[in-house]
């Protein structure tokens, strides 16, 4: 309702700019010409914010209807990708919805991002992670270039990341219970877009 509002405002305010700048121009003093002149800038300017905080409210609802789709742990939402595809694909697609590929930052996190991704995509599957070592093989940061601080490398049969320089993307591992592994970026897997909330 709200948002109905907002744009019924900014109608009229943009028919009211438009009025003003389509009149004949009529021979007044200068000193009206001025004071004119700064009221349609004041008008410019409240239009504008209007405008952005339309915007605010549709980035709002987008990211609640987000949150529907997927699910919501620890002040984010979580929306998965069954489409597999290369790393960098995953991560384009996810930036291009607003978010970046998730990356776990507590134990609790990836436990539930593991039940999430056993849930939706079955118990064997693996989803690409936000991490990964491409500028500095060993050296594992997230999409932001932040070194990575909460990791679950898997150490069960071969102590992970175990791929060297040919392996630099993490996926989470549904059937190692939620257990990271790196992988050659050019596999394709499906992914979990994360985004957080405002």
């Amino acid at each position: 309702m709200e948002l109905r509002g907002a744009r019924l405002f900014v109608c009229i305010l943009i028919l009211a700019h438009g009025s003003l700048q389509q009149s004949p121009p009529k021979k007044k003093p200068l000193k009206k010409d001025v004071s004119s002149s700064a009221a349609i800038e004041e008008l410019q300017k409240q239009i504008d914010d209007i405008v952005q905080e339309v915007t605010l409210l549709k980035e709002q609802q987008a990211l609640q209807t987000v949150c529907l789709k997927g699910i919501k742990i620890h002040g984010k939402c979580f929306l998965v990708d069954p489409l597999k595809k290369r790393y960098h694909t995953a991560s384009e697609d996810c930036i291009a919805k607003g978010g970046t590929l998730s990356v776990p930052v507590t134990r609790e996190e990836n436990e539930q991002l593991h039940n999430y991704v056993r849930m939706t995509l079955g118990p064997k599957e693996q989803v690409w992670l936000g991490v990964n070592d491409m500028s500095t093989e060993g050296s594992w940061i997230d999409q932001t270039g932040s070194t990575v601080r909460y990791k679950n490398w898997d150490s069960r049969v071969t102590p992970q990341p175990d791929g060297g320089p040919v392996q630099n993307c993490a996926v989470l591992s549904s059937a190692a219970s939620g257990k990271w592994f790196d992988e050659n970026c050019r596999d394709e897997k499906a992914s979990v877009c994360e985004f957080n909330i405002v």
